[in-house]
């Protein structure tokens, strides 16, 4: 199993942080140009292509938005549209109709409240239709650079817990562990990078754990 480096049972919070931090020091020099896989030019098209990103490839988004983001090139485009006309231009991107309904209704909500601007805080993004705290900070970090939290998808999550930063399930614990052990300026750049990671080496059903740098830091490497 892991090596001598990895967490044992009797890891306090401090070496717990110290590893944590080691571990985003060798993801920088593995991916330093790690960053956003979805496509946009604005904070609008940033957010309608998160929404829709949700059980759902960035690969298969990038290819629905570059010819949503053609058409739709105002939050009043969106707004305006018929819900069915929306739902048939997202609809390889799944679960089309409660996206669809979603981003009509976060258009005609930045336009009622936010001058038809994406807002710049997380308490107001929560408050759109079809937007959590992931889909916040995604826009937030991507956009401002604007470090709220970090973002967890799957391979974040799957991911944290191999390395033994959580032992949770939840997200938004998920998340509240990782930001007690790392700093701030490295919340944006470590959700991106453990996607990287998770897409390129650790992988859901078979990790190459042989190929790691990571493996000595990570309690479930298996180096046998």
């Amino acid at each position: 199993m892991a090596g001598t480096a990895a967490r044992g049972d009797g890891e306090t919070l401090e070496e717990r942080r110290d590893r944590a931090q080691e571990i985003v020091r060798l993801l920088r020099e593995m991916y330093p140009d790690a960053r956003c896989s979805l496509n946009y030019e604005t904070p609008l098209q940033l957010l309608v292509a998160t929404i829709l990103s949700a059980q759902c490839t960035d690969e298969r988004v990038n290819i629905v938005t570059r010819q949503l983001f053609q058409k739709y090139r105002t939050v009043e485009d969106y707004a305006r549209v018929p819900q069915e006309e929306l739902e048939q231009d997202i609809r390889s991107t799944g679960f089309y109709q409660n996206k669809a309904k979603a981003i009509r209704h976060a258009a005609q909500m930045l336009l009622d409240e936010f001058g038809g601007e994406v807002p710049r805080t997380m308490e107001e993004l929560v408050r759109l239709p079809g937007v959590a705290r992931k889909t916040a900070n995604v826009v937030l970090g991507n956009c401002w650079g604007i470090a709220s939290g970090i973002v967890v998808d799957t391979h974040v999550a799957r991911l944290s817990r191999r390395l033994g930063l959580t032992e949770h399930q939840d997200p938004k614990k998920i998340e509240q562990d990782l930001m007690a052990l790392v700093p701030r300026q490295e919340w944006i750049f470590l959700g991106h990078a453990l996607i990287y990671h998770g897409r390129r080496v650790c992988e859901a059903r078979k990790p190459r754990c042989a190929e790691c740098r990571l493996a000595m830091l990570c309690p479930s490497a298996n180096l046998v």
